[in-house]
């Protein structure tokens, strides 16, 4: 069965998911902004299969989200690294963690403890905040169109 694509749809979500919108794909990019680099060493830190991992770093360097860079080390050698586009999905794989930690925690392991690396105090978890920076939850915001209709969230 084809998965269904979203090139066209009017949510910007489900555009979103087509280009990383499976579990290998953002735990691709994961790994990407912990620093690895070299196919080798995304198979052996993801457990994934070569063929699988082929395909979505192919997909992700297909979409912008990664480069594929020749460093040219003994012949052909190769490393994947994040696009502006894939830096930009900091926020939301921080989103997903910090969900993650709360809805789905590790038995046996805390939640990683993400720092701010000049002051080395902790990050503030991921909020979704007004133009004047006070937060707000899903029911406090609403969708408005081209044509002026709103609709509340929840």
């Amino acid at each position: 069965m084809a998965r269904k694509r979203f090139d066209n749809a009017n949510c910007s979500v489900a555009r979103a998911l087509n280009e990383v919108g499976d579990w290998w794909s953002l735990l691709v990019v994961l790994h990407a902004m912990y620093g690895t680099r070299r196919f080798v060493d995304f198979q052996r830190e993801l457990g994934i299969a070569r063929n699988i991992l082929c395909d979505r770093l192919a997909r992700l360097v297909e979409h912008g989200v990664l480069k594929k860079v020749d460093v040219g080390e003994h012949g052909s050698r190769h490393e994947y690294r994040l696009t502006d586009k894939g830096r930009d999905l900091f926020p939301v794989v921080m989103a997903l963690r910090q969900w993650g930690d709360r809805w789905t925690p590790a038995q046996e392991q805390a939640p990683l403890d993400l720092r701010d690396r000049a002051t080395g105090r902790p990050v503030r978890p991921m909020v979704v905040q007004d133009a004047d920076g006070r937060d707000l939850g899903i029911r406090d915001v609403m969708l408005k169109d081209d044509e002026s209709h709103t609709v509340g969230l929840d």
